[in-house]
């Protein structure tokens, strides 16, 4: 702080792997007064997007990026002049009770939001076609377009005119590049984009899989399922069952909790984790997040279901906080929900390995030597080589497998 009635703003500390953040969208402008504590900005990284809160009561005096800027994390991005007095101005008590305009990207998008202004302004037309419309005088609200998205052409104006004012439209060649909608990447999904080749570049990631058989926890969620809805109001999910699987398998694999320090190049080191921090992705209309679920290995069933669904919602709802998304050690990711059968997750930085669950699907599998119908999920371990070899990534899995298998095991830890 340069003077102490200059406050400035920087990007804060998001996550131990992430050292920089594209600015999305600027609440206050330069001259705006803004409350401490109120919501200066929102910043995208390849997690989530936040809103970051003003440090200080003031005037905003200077704004040093602009919306879809990067910038690095601990950099100024504003400044606020503490001496302007914030107190008396109703405007500014309004304003702040006022949440903030929505983002672009909650504005209607792609094909549905033109079709939307269209419909209220009539067919789309250039100057060319509304001259040649009076030429001939067409009305060209009655002609149908054959451009993208039936935009009215010249030529459809003179076929119109040929048929005495009502026009079909003219058969030509596709242009697909007209065809083509090109706009721009978001900073989320630049980050994003990055983010994942970074992992591919600088990790040597290798993908092991196995399936496993649902068919004793879905008997025990049944027989369980209304008692635990009534003692706890939340439904026994699947996603639970994992997470503790997954808890008990890194403590007998301690490798795949941890992490490379390659801080200084010449002393890189393995920093193993004896905490249980799980990553558990959620997917919101702003993107897939990863925020992460603490101490996972001292929560109940109840406490990991509850703690994931509140993430969740939080997520959906744009809450989630920067801290939610630190400190993670392991990461869970579920395309099964969307009908993915089988993938091969990439890893999330500075973590070693991720578990990636899939559809479950009913299918024939052998059984004491008879064939049975089984719910059935492929499962696959993600790991970084370099500190997990073949065969702790394997069994690894396999302990997975077991655990879930045979779920009495994970209450009684054996």
């Amino acid at each position: 702080m340069a003077d102490a009635a200059r406050t400035e703003v920087v990007v804060p500390t998001i996550g131990e792997s992430i050292t920089s953040v594209f600015i999305g969208t600027w609440f206050k402008q330069q001259g705006d007064l803004v409350r401490e504590g109120e919501s200066l900005l929102e910043i995208d990284s390849d997690k989530a997007s936040l809103e970051v809160p003003s440090p200080a009561s003031g005037k905003v005096i200077e704004l040093l990026v602009g919306e879809g800027d990067e910038a690095d994390i601990g950099s100024v991005i504003a400044v606020i002049d503490e001496t302007v007095d914030v107190g008396a101005d109703a405007a500014l008590a309004a304003a702040a009770a006022t949440p903030p305009a929505a983002a672009p990207e909650d504005a209607p998008a792609g094909d549905a939001g033109r079709q939307a202004t269209a419909s209220a302004k009539g067919p789309q037309t250039g100057p060319a076609a509304r001259q040649a419309a009076a030429g001939a005088g067409v009305d060209i609200q009655s002609v149908q377009g054959s451009g993208v998205r039936g935009r009215v052409l010249s030529r459809d104006v003179a076929a119109a005119a040929a048929s005495g004012g009502q026009a079909s439209p003219a058969v030509v060649p596709v242009d697909t590049e007209a065809l083509e909608e090109r706009v721009p990447m978001t900073p989320l999904r630049r980050t994003i984009a990055r983010r994942l080749v970074e992992a591919q570049q600088t990790a040597a990631m290798l993908t092991t899989f196995n399936e496993v058989d649902l068919t004793n926890v879905m008997a025990l969620r049944k027989r369980y399922q209304d008692r635990f809805v009534d003692k706890y109001g939340r439904k026994l999910g699947f996603m639970s069952f994992f997470v503790k699987a997954a808890v008990e398998a890194l403590k007998e694999f301690p490798a795949v909790n941890a992490s490379i320090d390659d801080s200084d190049p010449k002393k890189p080191a393995i920093v193993y984790k004896r905490y249980y921090n799980v990553g558990v992705a959620v997917s919101t209309n702003r993107g897939l997040m990863v925020p992460v679920l603490r101490n996972a290995d001292q929560l109940s069933f109840f406490e990991v279901e509850d703690g994931i669904g509140e993430l969740a919602a939080r997520g959906r709802d744009g809450k989630l906080t920067m801290d939610d998304f630190s400190g993670g050690t392991f990461t869970i990711s579920n395309g099964g929900v969307f009908g993915s059968l089988m993938s091969t997750p990439i890893l999330n930085p500075p973590q070693v390995a991720i578990l990636g669950m899939h559809t479950i699907q009913q299918r024939p599998v052998a059984v004491d030597g008879k064939v049975e119908i089984r719910p059935m999920m492929y499962l696959a371990v993600s790991y970084d080589h370099r500190i997990i070899d073949g065969r702790e990534a394997v069994s690894f899995l396999v302990r997975i497998k077991q655990l879930v298998e045979d779920p009495e095991r994970i209450l009684l830890e054996v």
